[in-house]
């Protein structure tokens, strides 16, 4: 018996061990401990009310996704801000204590955190004007994708490739976004054909316009167009221009289908896709061969 006493006499001592003062109260190995705790039952606790709170959203189809995602997230920052001021004031921690604390963070934050901080505030920006959110086709730089997901930070983006690229939400902010899916999902592709001089153009309208018909992922409304854009170089340049809403993703699938489509179109009425051509116009006149290989 005297050991064990003498056993948890020692690690009572262990846990008593002051680290540090902050105003009239010292911080211990065991305030340590349960600091360590209870901030981590709190992210785990807010993750899994964020989680439930988008799926509860989600029934019924009350929300978009990318709404129940924005007040999911808004709802997991509000938790953990309020639940941290707990947490300190149950530990006995006087918050004005922090003061010098906050002051030297701040510094900090002006100095060494700019980008964090930059980055955070935006994120905050998307998710209470949304101008982009979970789903969304965007383009921002040289990244193209789906939004898959949309932190304080940053927001992913996964391209057609599935390979997912952390974008800083600063760049949303900063720079032009191409949002595909900002107002709907319908959106129009201009798909360019070219056709020999000499061909029956309303031939040519006529057979563009019977591939869109034929593809399942164009729409009839709005309906599509075949635009006669110019007399180029070696070609007549034609303009098909359809519209899908589900291939807004996927808007290389949509291009090749088309364009095998054409082509078995043109090859079965007998219309040429020309190559560019160039002419060459001889002049006559005389060209000394033997003064040439002297020179050389």
């Amino acid at each position: 018996m005297e050991a064990l006493r003498l056993f948890y006499k020692d690690i009572k001592d262990f846990f008593s061990i002051p680290l540090m003062t902050l105003g009239n109260v010292q911080l211990t190995v065991w305030t340590l401990i349960y600091l360590v705790v209870l901030v981590s039952v709190l992210i785990y606790v807010s993750g899994k009310i964020r989680r439930w709170l988008v799926k509860f959203l989600g029934r019924g189809q009350k929300l978009e996704t990318g709404a129940r995602e924005a007040v999911g997230n808004i709802v997991q920052y509000i938790m953990l801000f309020f639940g941290l001021i707990i947490i300190l004031q149950t530990t006995g921690i006087d918050l004005t204590a922090l003061n010098v604390l906050t002051g030297a963070v701040g510094i900090g934050v002006g100095f060494g955190l700019q980008n964090v901080t930059n980055n955070f505030i935006s994120g905050l920006i998307i998710l209470f004007e949304r101008p982009i959110k979970v789903g969304d086709r965007i383009e921002v730089g040289q990244v193209e994708g789906r939004v898959v997901q949309v932190r304080a930070r940053s927001t992913t983006v996964v391209t057609n490739d599935n390979i997912a690229i952390i974008v800083p939400n600063s760049k949303f902010i900063s720079e032009n976004v191409i949002n595909w899916s900002y107002t709907d999902q319908n959106v129009r592709f201009k798909i360019p054909v070219s056709v020999a001089y000499g061909t029956d153009t309303r031939l040519v309208e006529r057979l563009l316009l019977e591939v869109a018909k034929e593809n399942p992922d164009v729409l009839e409304h709005p309906q599509t167009v075949v635009r006669f854009m110019e007399f180029g170089d070696s070609a007549l340049l034609f303009e098909l221009r359809v519209w899908s809403a589900t291939r807004i993703h996927n808007k290389g699938k949509l291009f090749s289908d088309l364009n095998f489509a054409i082509n078995e179109k043109f090859n079965q009425h007998g219309v040429v896709i020309p190559f560019p051509q160039r002419d060459l116009h001889l002049k006559s006149g005389s060209f000394d061969l033997g003064n040439q290989s002297k020179r050389i």
